[in-house]
């Protein structure tokens, strides 16, 4: 008899060859042992490699091979593969702590959520190495509780991906990953599913560890801002509000697209990239009049490499700090 298992492990991988056997190990090792596992490789070329790496596992795991296509195409392809009644997301380089899946599977029953997050360690090469994600990210969040679609889209919230398990029929109803985004496909899930009224909560206690590197999934800080813009056009084009809401999520996205044009403003100094700069700047003046925008705008008119200096000087004492 075919027993389906309680949870589907899906992992997406690309490039994580010196990493799969270390993530691999941290799911085995689980106290809770009704799951699968399916690792999709996403047209590696470390595939060689790579598959000399899950060698171990292949008798525990579903192997699947596609060509490139993005993460989005390669959690479909997992999702697709999927029994279990819960969906646990795992990025290939990310480890969870032994307890991870009791931790979440009891989490969600004592708070009847849908999808629970739970937080995770940084360590590898980000200046955040040492912190949690949740404290990193979202310093005024609450300790756990529910996540809603505002703020989601206010950033007061933020879900990290390996630390997400959550009900697989609500995906399957949702739509699946945006494959027509390459990147932010989970932002945007997660935001799908809100809407939808899944009730999504954060579970407060550090269960996994999330490896920062600079080829990661999530990218650099740029993609990152950039990725978060794309994923509003797509709110403000395709989701249906009434006009009371549409009303109040275009008024708090038009925040959060000025403080990103801003952020990506200092970004662009940083390899002197002034006209682009000066150009993310003005937008956010455009969205919203605010004294930080204005002067750092004139000051790049004026005096961008002085300017860059001092900005870099900054965010090195900051970083030291």
């Amino acid at each position: 008899m075919n027993i389906l298992p309680k949870i589907s492990v899906v992992i997406p991988a690309y490039n994580v060859a010196p990493f799969i056997g270390e993530t691999l190990e941290s799911v085995f090792a689980q106290t809770f042992t009704d799951f699968e596992v399916i690792v999709v490789n996403d047209g590696s070329p470390d595939t060689e490699e790579f598959e000399r790496a899950i060698q171990p596992y292949r008798e525990r795991i579903c192997y699947l091979k596609q060509e490139n296509s993005g993460a989005s195409v390669a959690r479909n392809t997992g999702l697709r593969a999927a029994r279990g009644e819960l969906i646990a997301f795992l990025d290939a380089d990310d480890l969870w702590s032994p307890q991870y899946l009791e931790q979440q599977l009891k989490f969600m029953r004592e708070y009847d959520c849908d999808l629970a997050c739970a937080d995770a360690m940084i360590f590898g090469t980000s200046a955040d190495a040492g912190r949690s994600y949740m404290d990193s990210l979202m310093g005024a969040a609450p300790r756990q509780g529910r996540v809603t679609f505002l703020e989601l889209v206010n950033a007061e919230q933020s879900l990290i991906t390996s630390g997400v398990v959550a009900r697989r029929d609500l995906i399957l109803e949702v739509g699946l990953f945006d494959e027509a985004l390459r990147n932010a496909q989970d932002f945007d899930l997660w935001l799908r599913l809100a809407r939808h009224g899944a009730r999504l909560a954060y579970h407060r206690q550090v269960l996994l560890s999330y490896r920062s590197r600079p080829d990661s999934l999530t990218g650099d800080a740029i993609n990152s801002h950039q990725r978060e813009l794309r994923v509003f056009d797509k709110i403000e084009q395709s989701y249906d509000f009434t006009p009371a809401e549409r009303a109040e999520v275009s008024a708090v996205i038009r925040n959060r697209r000025a403080l990103l044009k801003y952020e990506l403003g200092k970004l662009y100094l940083v390899p002197g990239d002034f006209a682009r700069a000066r150009e993310s700047f003005a937008h956010a003046i455009s969205l919203k009049r605010s004294w930080k925008p204005q002067l750092a705008l004139w000051l790049t008119r004026l005096a961008p490499r002085l300017f860059r200096t001092l900005y870099l000087r900054r965010a090195q004492s900051a970083v030291a700090e």
